[in-house]
């Protein structure tokens, strides 16, 4: 079967409307007098290669759309009093609760806190940032976490609460992500790196074994699944079968480091206003992560290190030095200005959230006073040569690449000025940072022949749009391999 999109704009090449046929998923001709079994006209609508999100956490999305919504919260008393209000979960269930932000709250989360206004049941806030977890006494009685009068657990003792917590049965975990992703097939996305911390490969095969065709995976491993991948033969990069050619083995994720809300980032300077001087968290030494990186290498992954701190950051690309391989940084949020361009020199890719910037520019402001000229450096890494990877860390921001396209184009939001201009980046860089360049796929550089139709059709031309604009982008289509994975056309 063929296809024949009729009057499109090819984004990056031209304005005037021509036509793109489409066979067994590929897109075979560009050009006019073209026939195709089905015809559909996109009236001048802009075809564009399909996006991904280069960093989610997809069954974590899927289950915080269904947990209580305390990022509004402004202080500990008024998360709590969110909680209070929400509605109970059924008996032997927790009340869930996600996104606080507590680094500039003006009172302190305790379990006393939640204790007073919410009885009898656990109760566990998720931060926005996933590194840290708030608890009542009932909450930490049920996981067996013993008395801890703040209730807040942050994290390599936080990362087990919220596994705890994703005591959905399977088959309901599935759906949800089914439709978590299916929202994100109606903003264009065609592909997500998912970096959910449990058995990726074996979740993602049961989801395609069962039918899933939502959008591409690449299932990325964690240092307690390391050896046992290796030793079943799995690579970075490797197509599993039976699945279409839609899961891929993804990077070897490691974390070394916190998150700048929890100031628990590993930072060469102390956090301001803390009574003892705190540089962060380092949750794995240098010789352990080099061997890590190592011993990942050596088994065919790609090392992509989670390093939000600048310190942390050095110790990243030292180890990359040292193992003498590529791969990626996640996040790269501070980094020191002689560090940027070891990105190029080591090929490091920089996986960075442009919303993050927007997520936490106050809290830049207070904890990274003085250094925020160089945080989030976007642009500065491009113009240093390092390939940029854009992605959303869902759910810490939406689970949308038109969200990080808009924020890297503005540094802005909600109508304010924006914040370090300096390092705002062109819409075609955004773009060509948010879709994939893999065989058959020519990503950031337009439609072309020979391509995998992986393709979004939108209302707007990105290039010219705004940033407001971006953010609220139209889509029309969404095609994966050539299917519709949404169609509003």
């Amino acid at each position: 079967m063929s296809l024949l999109l009729r009057g499109a704009r090819l984004v990056g090449r031209s304005s005037e409307p021509t036509d793109v046929l489409l066979k067994h998923g590929v897109i075979t001709a560009i050009g006019e007098s073209l026939t195709g079994t089905a015809t559909l006209d996109l009236g001048g609508r802009w075809l564009m290669p399909g996006l991904w999100d280069g960093h989610v956490h997809v069954s974590q999305a899927a289950l915080t759309s269904r947990r209580v919504d305390v990022s509004s919260a402004t202080s500990a008393a008024q998360a709590v009093k969110l909680m209070a209000a929400a509605p109970r979960p059924p008996a032997g269930l927790p009340l869930v609760g996600f996104g606080f932000q507590d680094a500039l709250w003006p009172d302190v989360p305790t379990a006393a806190l939640l204790d007073e206004r919410i009885a009898g049941i656990p109760v566990v806030l998720v931060s926005r940032d996933l590194h840290c977890c708030w608890l009542n006494t009932v909450a930490l009685g049920w996981l067996g976490l013993g008395a801890n009068p703040t209730g807040i657990v942050r994290e390599d003792d936080a990362f087990p609460v919220t596994a705890a917590l994703q005591n959905v049965p399977e088959d309901v975990l599935d759906g949800w992500v089914a439709e978590t992703v299916a929202a994100a097939a109606r903003r264009g996305v065609v592909g997500i790196v998912d970096f959910e911390m449990s058995d990726n490969i074996a979740t993602w095969s049961r989801r395609f074994a069962n039918g899933f065709r939502g959008a591409r995976i690449d299932a990325g491993v964690y240092s307690a699944g390391l050896d046992a991948a290796v030793a079943a033969g799995h690579h970075t990069g490797e197509v599993i079968a039976g699945t279409d050619g839609f899961l891929t083995v993804g990077p070897f994720k490691v974390i070394t480091d916190g998150s700048l809300n929890t100031r628990t980032a590993y930072c060469s300077e102390p956090y301001p206003g803390l009574d003892v001087d705190v540089f962060g968290a380092l949750t794995v030494p240098p010789a352990e992560l080099i061997e890590r990186m190592r011993t990942a290498h050596r088994g065919g992954f790609v090392p992509a290190v989670h390093a939000i701190g600048d310190e942390a950051n050095r110790l990243a690309l030292d180890a990359f030095a040292a193992v003498g391989c590529g791969g990626r940084i996640e996040h790269a949020q501070l980094l020191r200005p002689a560090d940027v361009a070891r990105f190029a020199e080591l090929g490091v890719a920089a996986s960075v959230q442009p919303e993050h910037a927007m997520d936490d520019r106050e809290i830049a402001d207070h904890y990274w006073a003085g250094r925020t000229d160089r945080a989030f450096p976007i642009r500065t890494l491009l113009e240093a040569g390092a390939r940029v990877i854009l992605g959303s860390d869902a759910p810490v921001a939406p689970l949308d690449p038109w969200i990080s396209i808009a924020s890297a184009v503005g540094r802005s939001r909600d109508g304010r000025e924006p914040w370090h201009p300096e390092q705002t980046i062109t819409a075609a860089q955004a773009i060509a940072a948010s879709t994939r360049e893999m065989p058959g796929v020519s990503g950031g550089s337009g439609v072309s022949v020979g391509d995998i139709a992986d393709l979004a059709i939108v209302e707007l031309d990105p290039l010219t749009a705004s940033h407001e604009q971006l953010r609220r982008m139209p889509v029309a289509a969404t095609l994966l391999a050539g299917y519709f994975t949404h169609n509003a056309l």
